[in-house]
């Protein structure tokens, strides 16, 4: 199992609980939470909400369950993924 794209939805509520479950996808600012451009493959830093920009290398694969935890812990359901 992969996840090949991670984004967020608009009515991020900033309480960081997809940072504190998997810190090297999400970024939460003071505003959202972000996707690190670390991880995607067009390197930016943003939602990836308009572009759904696929993840970079093996990141998908190997932190695949962190990023549905993540999804699955959001209280205002706004983390969506693509899984393969």
């Amino acid at each position: 199992m992969a996840i090949t794209k991670v984004w967020i939805d608009d009515g991020c509520i900033v309480c960081n609980a997809c940072e504190t479950t998997c810190p090297e996808v999400f970024h939460v600012t003071e505003d959202t939470c972000v996707i690190r451009g670390e991880v995607r493959a067009d390197g930016k830093k943003d939602s990836n909400l308009a572009e759904q920009n696929p993840l970079a290398g093996t990141i998908g694969a190997d932190l695949a369950d962190q990023i549905i935890e993540a999804a699955e812990g959001c209280p205002v359901e706004v983390i969506k993924y693509v899984k393969v």
